[in-house]
């Protein structure tokens, strides 16, 4: 872990946004980047599907912070991921992990799953569903691959579907400058310019419940390539700032996970990069939609 400076400001920052934020707002991140279990409200979570699949060298859910970042001088830069997260992996509910054959376990994203796999939607797991969410996790190298509709197979699907089509609702404004698009109802991110796209389109992950990434009209404000959360002490690199202390930025570990960020726009580390390449200084961002499940 790079060593960092003393922290007098950011501490006077914490306790600004506390008065604005409330207690909430400081509990501690989640550990390895998993969603904290709640076992009384979910007595099967879901959980990685492969033993040590899933695992992010920092914590993944990142602060939104209402005040703009504070401003510093002098940081160390934010590490590199030691490796890229290659494999894809699913979270299963815990009673499913281990199985050999498919699971009869319907999941929050089936209807997703079923629309874009061009299944008869119901919303409810069966025999034929399994066999087609199975062989379609085998395509495309997803593990376990056992049928479970969950949230790395949605997003696989999500992302398929929109090379082909990739804004058939037509929700993003065309404009002579560049916007960066974010959709929360597809959990995808584009920036195009005009009709041209000048980004292609990826998967992102957006705010949970009671950290709302905000739609609307945006303004990229600030850009720190090596940006470090002064409330979690967690690395945000490639922090491209466009609302308060929401910003677009890389998260080390898989995107695709039950939980959501606290109100940021999460690219892979590699994607993040290439944003950065593409995105300015005054450059617009427009968000629309909601995050599925919440």
């Amino acid at each position: 872990m790079t060593s960092r400076r003393s922290r007098t400001a950011p501490v006077l920052f914490v306790l600004a946004a506390s008065l604005a934020l409330g207690p909430v707002a400081l509990a501690a991140p989640p550990v390895g980047g998993r969603p904290a279990a709640d076992p009384a409200a979910d007595p099967d979570p879901l959980v990685p599907g492969v033993d040590g699949g899933g695992r992010a060298e920092y914590p993944m859910d990142t602060p939104d912070q209402v005040l703009p970042p504070l401003q510093t001088e002098g940081d160390a830069a934010v590490p590199e991921p030691e490796e890229q997260v290659d494999e894809l992996v699913e979270f299963l509910p815990r009673s499913a992990v281990g199985a050999a054959a498919c699971t009869a376990k319907t999941s929050t994203y089936q209807r997703q799953v079923e629309r874009l796999l061009k299944l008869p939607v119901d919303g409810k797991q069966s025999a034929a569903d399994c066999r087609a969410i199975r062989a379609f996790q085998v395509k495309e190298k997803i593990k376990p691959a056992v049928g479970f509709a969950g949230p790395v197979t949605w997003a696989r699907a999500e992302l398929l579907a929109a090379r082909k089509s990739l804004d058939p609702g037509r929700r993003c404004p065309v404009k002579s400058y560049a916007v960066a698009c974010v959709d929360l109802d597809r959990q995808l991110m584009w920036v195009q310019k005009g009709k041209k796209v000048t980004y292609a389109v990826v998967n992102v992950r957006t705010g949970r419940p009671g950290y709302a990434t905000r739609a609307g009209w945006h303004t990229v404000y600030r850009r720190h390539k090596d940006h470090w959360s002064s409330i979690y002490d967690t690395p945000m690199p490639y922090a491209q700032f466009f609302s308060g202390g929401q910003a677009f930025h890389a998260v080390y570990g898989q995107l695709a996970t039950p939980g959501g960020s606290r109100g940021c726009v999460n690219l892979s580390y590699a994607n993040a990069g290439k944003l950065w390449g593409v995105l300015r200084k005054g450059d617009r961002v427009y968000i629309w939609g909601k995050r599925p499940g919440h």
